[in-house]
């Protein structure tokens, strides 16, 4: 065994420009592969992270994939809007221990502005039940305080006491602006890898502050009375979305029938996790589809070392002849090849990994701030390391083609030249 080991690195050795080639060739491949499987369980958790803790999202009626869109990812636009009457009906309902009304609708510089109150930062958890922690500063106490998520701070580059314009309307770029009322950073958050860190939080007086002077998407200066906003009661008229927390998960389901089946409006309230799985069974086939595509990638990098491998067969009918006419066995020389391929294999595999994490170590600061993916480095888990193995056994298969053809040529046949 140790000698047809030894006969496998010499001949890659002497192959070595070809050996390289096709090595690279599966290492590309393989990076791919897990490149992808990795982005895609990434992407799951950090979505999954998002929201944690949480009993019910209630909103207008609708569709519970939307609903959980734009209340917890900022994707998409509600229909309709609760009353803030509605609200407190459902704030006073006896199993309700917590509630997180939310107001979304304007930006800035394409980055969502979520209005709420206080209790966003005491009962908002994400991940595994982790509470939002402060990097600088504190949450909103005067009428036009703003918390920032990390990723808007340090993208925009904006730091405590610095003034900021909200956009009305949510587009990237807005012609109108709420300039006539700034607000004032008075605290930043830590990271959480969530969408949390790409929105800006402000009060739900505030959000009715610099809408007091417009209708219908226009400003109109003092279409909202001359009263100062020091005399006004800002109270909200009506919200997008709330969270709720219960006090027993017992009454999750009874609220969540009263919540359906209220009459003086039409709401509809969610279970997160169940909207969550609803949401992987709609962009299940795509997942299914880019592994798919990467397994089709793998095995045409592995379809080239074969045919690397039988074209070369030719020229090496004279190499085999010599080693058996010099004692090497049949079985020898078909496991000579089995143990080419395998090795080629293995060591592909191994620069994809290679290639993989060292590309996401130098790129990931990219991945964060222009597409909002927040990976970790971590070890591969058990389905990739599956993968893997499924590669190493193909790539050893593979080597059974010209190890079988290998096998059955004669010593004869490879010193005989043939014109």
């Amino acid at each position: 065994m140790n000698t047809v080991l030894m006969l496998a690195f010499r001949s890659l050795y002497n192959r070595r420009t070809t050996a390289l080639m096709t090595m690279i060739s599966i290492a590309v491949s393989v990076a791919l592969l897990l490149g992808v499987e990795k982005i895609r369980t990434e992407a799951k958790g950090s979505f999954s992270s998002t929201i944690a803790g949480t009993d019910l999202i209630v909103g207008a009626r609708s569709g519970s994939l939307q609903l959980l869109l734009y209340s917890v990812f900022r994707i998409g636009n509600a229909t309709n809007n609760i009353s803030w009457k509605s609200y407190q009906n459902i704030a006073a309902q006896k199993n309700v221990d917590w509630t997180i009304p939310m107001s979304l609708g304007d930006s800035h510089h394409g980055y969502r502005v979520l209005g709420t109150t206080g209790d966003y930062f005491k009962h908002y958890h994400y991940g595994r039940n982790h509470p939002l922690v402060f990097r600088d500063g504190n949450k909103f106490e005067a009428l036009h305080d703003v918390v920032l998520g990390a990723e808007v701070a340090d993208k925009l580059g904006y730091q405590l006491g610095q003034k900021v314009i909200i956009s009305h309307g949510t587009g990237n770029t807005s012609f109108s602006k709420h300039q006539d009322q700034p607000f004032t950073v008075v605290g930043v958050l830590k990271p959480t890898g969530t969408l949390l860190d790409r929105t800006l939080h402000v009060s739900l007086s505030a959000i009715e502050a610099i809408h007091i002077d417009w209708k219908s998407g226009v400003f109109i200066p003092g279409s909202g009375g001359n009263q100062a906003l020091s005399e006004r009661e800002l109270e909200p008229r009506e919200i997008t979305a709330v969270l709720v927390g219960l006090k027993s998960k017992m009454a999750t389901f009874q609220l969540q029938r009263s919540i359906n089946n209220y009459r003086q409006e039409a709401l509809q309230a969610i279970l997160p996790g169940v909207a969550l799985q609803e949401l992987w069974g709609v962009i299940g086939i795509v997942e299914n589809i880019l592994l798919i595509i990467s397994g089709f990638v793998v095995a045409t990098g592995l379809f080239g070392m074969l045919t690397v491998l039988l074209t070369s067969l030719n020229e090496r009918r004279r190499e085999m002849a010599i080693l058996r006419s010099i004692g090497v066995r049949p079985w020898q020389v078909f496991l000579l090849l089995v143990i080419e391929t395998g090795g080629l294999t293995l060591c592909g595999i191994i620069l994809g990994m290679v290639l993989l994490y060292g590309g996401l170590g130098a790129f990931l600061p990219l991945l964060e701030s222009h597409f909002g993916l927040f990976l970790e480095l971590g070890a591969p888990g058990g389905y990739e390391l599956k993968l893997l193995a499924i590669v190493l056994i193909s790539g050893f298969f593979c080597g059974l083609v010209p190890g079988y053809r290998a096998y059955r040529y004669s010593v004869y046949d490879g010193m005989t030249v043939r014109l």
